[in-house]
């Protein structure tokens, strides 16, 4: 069964602080000098963050640009790795977090399909049955055999979001990728993201868009400055404007 478990996780990195005040003081710090390293500082990125998804929910994360949400997802994703803490996920995990993320620039629309398919373990008969409902819903026939790096941004998140609830995924992770797009594709993904719901799939979604999160999700997790500051079901806008 599909399950996220996130235990007490902290992610720290290091700042420099050895701002250059002129030119000179710039190309000298450039020469790598023995011994020496630039001074630095800490900064948490995220502190002791724990949440339990049980299998089948849907959770909404939201807050501030900064507040931790994106590092967050990439620990999730295992792109990145908690300073302290523990992540778990329990099933077939298919993530949407950046704008052309996995995508091989040089290779058309459909090679990235298959590309990305393959990475998420599934077989080329299995992705060849899918591949004209990815096209569809996509809306990117025209192009498809195209190399994606002459795609605009609303056409790799068509392509992008099209692959990943499409494979089938026990547990999807969805970034605020969906502002990016036409308003008639957004309603298309949302519709997509109901009917995955409904069918038992685990979601967890980052969005600016608070009505989204209320719509769509079970619970709700507000971070802010790295700090989990609550969690509960569908009051995110009350949390935000200071009201509860």
């Amino acid at each position: 069964m599909a399950h996220i478990e996130v235990e007490h996780v902290w992610k720290r990195f290091l700042l420099r602080k050895d701002r250059a005040d002129s030119v000179g003081q710039l190309i000298t710090r450039m020469i790598p000098r023995r011994g020496q390293k630039p001074p630095s500082e800490p900064f948490w990125a995220l502190r002791d963050i724990s949440i339990d998804m049980p299998p089948g929910h849907s959770f909404g994360i939201v807050g501030n640009n900064g507040s931790g949400k994106s590092t967050l997802l990439k620990i999730l994703t295992r792109t990145m790795s908690p300073t302290q803490g523990h992540v778990r996920l329990h099933g077939r995990v298919s993530a949407l977090v950046e704008l052309g993320a996995g995508f091989h620039p040089d290779f058309t629309g459909r090679e990235n399909v298959y590309l990305n398919a393959s990475i998420l373990g599934i077989g080329r008969k299995a992705i060849e049955a899918k591949m004209e409902e990815i096209i569809d819903f996509a809306e990117i026939r025209p192009f498809i055999d195209t190399p994606v790096k002459y795609y605009s941004s609303g056409m790799h998140a068509r392509l992008g979001f099209a692959v990943a609830t499409s494979v089938d995924p026990e547990i999807l992770i969805v970034d605020e990728i969906l502002a990016v797009g036409d308003e008639a594709f957004q309603q298309k993904c949302m519709d997509r993201i109901f009917h995955m719901k409904r069918e038992g799939t685990s979601i967890l979604l980052v969005s600016h868009d608070l009505s989204s999160i209320e719509r769509l999700m079970d619970q709700a997790v507000w971070i802010n400055k790295g700090v989990m500051q609550k969690t509960g079901p569908h009051e995110t806008s009350f949390w935000l404007t200071g009201k509860a």
